[in-house]
């Protein structure tokens, strides 16, 4: 596949995003279309839209990519989808009616509501950390992909692609923010879906097999055991950790984070917010099943044609994530090469956009007051957003730079993985504030707790084995991390005679 078809196809598809979102962003720029699209957005578009921001480039190629890993994950990941799916509905039946109650523009004002200062502060930071490390971390696997595959062959280094990518995202975010994000997920979710049935014709088409004949041949291969009930204490598949896991996690990195939450809080209504989560929850679940079908037909492929898992340029061993892109950009046609490359840019940055805003909103609204007062639209304002909105921009072209100085894929997912421990503490954030009655916390003591919570957990998981018997966590670790701050929050709380509102 030429990279000059590849590097023509990128720069139209971002220009057809930054006409729409001048169009978008020109009647009106101000804070509140950047943080909350004015509370004017449409339940379907918001529904339809989070798709491509709940799966990120990564999920593109890395869900695929370990059907047929040497770890024998074949579809157990759909064991955490379904606990995903649970997720989204306590979500929708428990967050969101409390976050529209309370009229938030950043979900981190029911901690300070409920718990105090020192509290909102820390949730809001624990949110900025964590989405600014996750999503760069999200950025770097793709831009590897594309810098293998598109920016290699011009001889352009990887620190001006990080660059580019970022420029380009900035550059139809910067007025319109949330109200562009919208129109712009909402298109570049339609190109990712697109892209997986596209794939999975062309691929069975190159197998000469039809859609039902697929599917059988998917069922009686060596990757469609979907759940595991083998040896509860060592294995990580188990059912019951990756349906807890998936429960939590999306509680926490979904339910207790501002990006996701930023545009359910953009509608008018709470059952218009509610019909958007249960219309996202049963496409996002139907949608995980065929990216794990392809990801068993690309296996099928590969093994018919003698392809190998592709090796890693810097430590030699084989890495399931270029599967994908390597069959795809390498053995098909042009087209399949080109619809690859279409879900693979709307699946990133379809991401990407929104954390960046929602990074800019909570920085905004958490710590510079911008949605209290008159001034909340000055011209100052506004300016002073689009400051913020710079200096993430920034921030995350220096963490993806770092990311890359390790050239050890372990090490740096080992990052991403201490980055999602703190989740946890917000997951005892608010079961505290949400559970615990006719108690107060000691304030400035919070943020220990919440520092102290994830260190634990990091501990815990690296000597499980010893300390409990042989059991080993898997992502069922954050509900782990979530009691041990719950429960350090009732150390440092007292009895008041205060009746809590919330």
């Amino acid at each position: 596949m030429s990279p000059a078809i590849l590097l023509s196809f990128l720069i139209g598809y971002f220009l057809l995003l930054i006409i729409i979102a001048f169009a978008t962003s020109k009647k009106s720029s101000d804070n509140s279309t950047f943080f909350i699209a004015n509370r004017n957005s449409k339940w379907y578009l918001v529904a339809f839209g989070m798709i491509g921001t709940a799966l990120s480039g990564v999920t593109f190629i890395s869900v695929p990519g370990e059907v047929g890993a040497p770890t024998g994950n074949q579809f157990q990941y759909f064991q955490f989808v379904l606990g995903n799916a649970i997720g989204f509905i306590i979500i929708a039946t428990v967050l969101l009616p409390l976050y529209y109650r309370m009229r938030l523009t950043s979900i981190y004002g029911y901690i300070e509501q409920r718990l105090g200062h020192y509290s909102y502060k820390t949730a809001a930071s624990i949110f900025l950390i964590s989405r600014t490390i996750g999503s760069a971390f999200r950025l770097y696997l793709v831009v590897i992909v594309l810098q293998r595959f598109i920016f290699d062959s011009y001889g352009i280094p990887f620190w001006a692609t990080v660059l580019i990518s970022l420029l380009l995202i900035w550059s139809y975010t910067f007025k319109g923010g949330l109200k562009t994000i919208i129109i712009t997920d909402t298109l570049q979710t339609f190109f990712l879906v697109l892209s997986v049935f596209l794939t999975l014709y062309f691929i069975c088409s190159s197998l000469d097999l039809n859609i039902p004949a697929a599917f059988e041949t998917i069922k009686n291969s060596g990757y469609s055991k979907i759940f595991f009930y083998e040896d509860f204490l060592s294995n990580g598949f188990h059912f019951s950790k990756q349906l807890l896991g998936g429960i939590f996690v999306t509680i926490a990195m979904t339910g207790l984070d501002q990006d996701l939450m930023q545009k359910n809080l953009s509608m008018k209504t709470i059952k218009e917010a509610q019909k958007n989560m249960f219309t996202f929850t049963g496409v996002f679940v139907i949608l995980n099943i065929f990216f794990l079908s392809v990801g068993a037909l690309l296996y099928i492929y590969a093994t018919k044609n003698g392809i190998e898992i592709p090796l890693d340029h810097v430590t030699g061993k084989p890495r399931t994530d270029f599967l994908f892109p390597e069959i795809a950009l390498n053995h098909l046609s042009v087209v399949p090469a080109i619809v690859f490359m279409l879900g693979l840019t709307a699946a990133t940055f379809a991401t990407t956009d929104s954390a960046l805003t929602a990074l800019t909103t909570s920085f905004c609204v958490d710590f510079l007051q911008m949605d209290k007062g008159e001034q909340t639209n000055s011209a100052a304002s506004v300016n002073k957003r689009h400051m913020v909105h710079v200096a993430f921009s920034l921030l995350m072209f220096v963490v993806i730079i770092v990311f890359n100085a390790f050239n050890d894929e372990s090490v740096v997912k080992g990052i991403f993985k201490v980055a999602s421990y703190t989740y946890g503490p917000l997951l005892g954030l608010y079961s505290f504030g949400l559970f615990v009655r006719n108690r107060g916390l000691h304030d400035k003591l919070v943020p220990i707790v919440c520092v102290l919570s994830p260190i634990l957990c990091y501990i815990l998981n690296n000597y499980s084995a010893e300390l409990l018997g042989g059991y080993k966590f898997s992502v069922e670790l954050i509900l782990v991390n979530g009691l041990i701050t719950f429960f350090g929050l009732l150390l440092i709380s007292k009895k008041t005679d205060l009746q809590t509102k919330f």
